[in-house]
């Protein structure tokens, strides 16, 4: 329904906030990552030449006024990016909960000439921000008659604007697929599941762990996902009559597979099948009098609110931020009241009370026993999880698995990236489940030419989510030189598919044996490739195993390198990432640590561009952030080095700056997966053996796979909000080969994001946003990529 007039691309810079005047609050429990969205919001309200106001302590300051409603400057927000919680506070606020209240409200506001909201925060906090909307118009005549304020002020601000981003660790609000604060609280769970682990596995224990989670078993869900949890409690889907038995012969049974722990994960909102709550202590006593095992309980509570925001919450909440300001902007009287919200990787505005409807119709359909309904209204992401989950942590017994014959081999290609055990691990379990037996190649295709190649059991993979690295190793030699061998390799052990993890050699690796299939029928089989890569420069995927771990990694990194400057005042950091020619680490790097500029090859630059920054960083020593951060991609320019632009700086910066240089190397291919790579590695990897069955079943003729058509070469990415299996050979009209990167990149689009949040004047493409959707209950066979 878009008329001829949205054809012209809509530029930001054409819209203006003049004369406007927006409000930022936030409320409810409060989250990692909302301090970035307010920062957001600050900035691109005055860099639209809007007035932008503090609200603090959230409603309770809307109904107090007073100095709890305060005009903000860009410096206000300056060094709140990477502090986890909410800096101008969040209260719990009963007054506004009546009218007299609400009226008090709309005065202070309409004294300030505030009729633009936005609100971060849960289902609660953006209900009554709806309800005050509605009520604007009312307040203000009361307040009139009252004599409180004139005729004219009810005429001039007739109209109250809302725009609201959900800002809650639980993820539990329907159209959005991550809320802010979710993948910290993952973060903050995740690393205590690590740590316990250690500690299971000396002593031979059970541990219960309860995770946050009232209403909705998001966080229990997902982190059970990742750290491979023997079971795991959630509201939305309450365990069968006689769980007890299941679960303990489950336990027992793994105890004798020689598993030295196990994990088992409640959600604080857990109920059985009539609605009776499951706690963690009845968990534990339940393990300790059946099976009589050293069992101990830790409650996590607060912890998973707490501590900086992951690099992931921080895009996402700046891009929110920005997108809020839009949306206020463009906002009119009949316009609903929106939430601004990702699905996927694209920024999307949705009618707030439709997102509150569906949110509420799951919690009517748990309380009312409507179980599989409640996991469907939760959305595609939600249900993905719990199937990949149930697929993943329980072993059938061999006599009840299907038996197919095929062989299927998987093997790691190029630099190690963190995420890609938990591929292998989910591509392993899910292959036995489907009745093949799986090969495990190891160093790559060089160790497979040298016949390196093991079958590998379900219980070999257990534990392997959280390793960082490639525990099958990886190498990053291509195939080319070794075809004769491979061939033999794949004979003698009779492979019938292949599936490939890792990142652009991987790509070429399988650009390789489908040109060879000509001259070998041996790779006339089915192959699949499963991106894993630091540098997420893969062709045919937005997101790559690997990039979301690095991308912390520099975060942290940045973080600790700003807080130095800070310290030493008027100092200049230039800091060098990986990734290749592809741009994509100092991008976003530089958007989650707030840096001030990032050289990438992508977009060229010249002496000119960095004597801009030299400048920009000098006016900027004047005001009271007195430090710079800058991000150079490795290979953005052969001549203008890290050393280069380093000595630059410490000449023209003579008297106003110094200037350090920190590289940061191979810190960025190690550590332990973040809760998104190991999420993300899972169920794509699932996802490509499911496909890799699917495609054996199709190819089997007369005793013998034979595929040699190009569908049978796929690579699974995750484009804009699917997963997408694509030939790689139609994929070669979309790489730049010298370069080794996709010749068009998703996230070049929120370049001009970095620069706005630093000052710098540009131009922004904002066609994509400003189309309200609506909060579709989704088709069954629809697959989205959210994680």
């Amino acid at each position: 329904s878009r008329s001829a007039m949205d054809h012209q691309p809509k530029f930001f810079e054409n819209l203006s906030g003049a004369g406007k005047a927006i409000a930022v609050l936030t409320s409810g429990g409060d989250a990692q990552g909302m301090n970035a969205a307010v920062r957001a919001v600050v900035r691109m309200g005055i860099y639209v030449n809007a007035k932008v106001y503090f609200i603090y302590e959230g409603y309770q300051g809307v109904v107090d006024g007073g100095d709890n409603i305060v005009e903000v400057s860009w410096e206000s927000v300056s060094s709140i990016l990477q502090v986890g919680g909410t800096v101008i506070g969040s209260a719990r606020c009963k007054s506004f909960r009546t009218r007299e209240g609400r009226l008090q409200a709309a005065l202070n506001l309409v004294q300030r000439g505030i009729t633009n909201l936005c609100v971060i925060g849960g289902d609660g906090s953006l209900t009554g921000a709806n309800l005050f909307r509605e009520e604007w118009s009312g307040l203000l005549e009361e307040l009139a008659q009252k004599g409180k304020i004139d005729a004219e002020a009810v005429k001039k601000y007739a109209y109250l604007n809302i725009v609201g981003m959900v800002g809650s660790i639980d993820n539990d609000f329907c159209g959005t697929d991550m809320t802010i604060g979710t993948d910290s609280a993952l973060h903050r769970i995740i690393e205590v599941v690590d740590a316990i682990m250690t500690t299971a596995q000396s002593h031979q224990r059970t541990f219960v762990l309860e995770v946050m989670g009232r209403h909705c078993g998001y966080l229990a869900l997902v982190s059970a996902l990742a750290c491979g949890a023997d079971w795991v409690f959630i509201p939305e889907y309450p365990p069968e009559e006689g769980w007890e038995d299941t679960m303990c012969s489950k336990l027992s049974e793994n105890r004798a597979r020689k598993k030295r722990l196990n994990i088992i994960i409640v959600a604080e909102g857990a109920i059985d099948c009539h609605n009776k709550p499951i706690t963690s202590e009845k968990v534990k006593d339940l393990v300790v009098q059946r099976l009589g095992f050293d069992t101990r309980v830790t409650i996590l509570g607060h912890v998973q609110r707490g501590g900086t925001p992951s690099a992931f919450d921080r895009i996402l909440a700046s891009r929110m931020g920005v997108e809020a300001v839009l949306a206020l902007l463009e906002a009119t009287p009949d316009t609903p009241a929106c939430v601004v919200s990702l699905s996927g990787n694209q920024a999307v505005r949705l009618p707030l009370m439709e997102c509150v409807q569906m949110t509420q119709e799951v919690q009517k359909a748990m309380d009312e026993g409507r179980f599989l309904e409640a996991v469907r209204l939760r959305g595609r992401s939600f249900e993905n999880n719990l199937n990949t989950y149930k697929l993943l942590s329980h072993k059938r017994p061999d006599a009840e698995l299907p038996k197919t014959n095929f062989n299927v081999a998987v093997l790691n290609v190029g630099a190690p990236a963190a995420g890609m055990n938990a591929a292998v691990r989910a591509a392993v379990r899910v292959g036995i489940t489907e009745g093949h037996k799986i090969f495990a190649v190891i160093d790559g295709f060089e160790g497979f030419a040298r016949g390196k190649i093991k079958e590998i059991s379900w219980g070999d993979v257990g534990g392997w989510t959280g390793q960082g690295g490639s525990i099958l190793g990886t190498k990053r030699t291509l195939p080319a030189k070794y075809l004769e061998k491979i061939a033999e390799q794949m004979r003698t052990n009779n492979i019938n598919a292949l599936m490939v993890i890792g990142g652009f050699e991987a790509y070429l690796g399988l650009l390789e044996l489908s040109a060879a299939r000509e001259k070998y029928d041996e790779f006339c089989v089915p192959m699949v490739m499963v991106p894993a890569t630091v540098s997420n420069n893969v062709p045919g995927s937005d997101f790559s195993i690997g990039a979301d771990t690095a991308l912390n990694t520099i975060t942290d990194t940045c973080d600790r390198i700003k807080q130095s400057a800070s310290g030493t005042k008027r100092r200049v950091f230039i800091i060098e990432t990986m990734g290749g020619y592809c741009g994509y680490l100092a991008n976003m790097g530089a958007l989650a640590a707030g840096a001030d500029a990032a050289y990438i090859f992508e977009e060229q630059f010249d002496i000119r561009e960095l004597q801009a920054n030299v400048e920009h960083l000098t006016e900027k020593m004047k005001t009271s952030i007195q430090r710079g951060l800058v991000l150079r991609n490795e290979n953005c320019n052969e001549n203008y080095t890290t050393d280069f632009i380093y000595q630059l700086y410490s000449e023209e910066g003579k008297g106003v700056f110094d200037c350090r240089k920190n590289v940061l190397g191979h810190m960025q291919q190690g550590g332990a997966p973040s809760p998104f790579d190991r999420n993300f590695g899972t169920k794509i990897s699932a996802k490509a053996m499911q496909w890799i069955s699917k495609k054996l079943k199709e190819t089997y003729r007369k005793g013998k796979v034979f595929a040699n058509t190009d569908d049978s070469v796929c690579l699974l990415g995750m484009r804009r909000r699917n997963l997408v299996f694509q030939p790689v050979a139609e994929l070669k009209s979309e790489t730049d080969f010298v370069h080794r990167i996709p010749q068009e990149q998703w996230w070049l689009k929120l370049r001009p994001l970095m620069k706005i949040l630093a000052k710098y004047k540009t131009s922004y493409d904002v066609s994509d946003s400003g189309q309200l959707e609506h909060v579709a209950m989704l088709p069954k066979e629809a697959e989205t990529g959210a994680i």
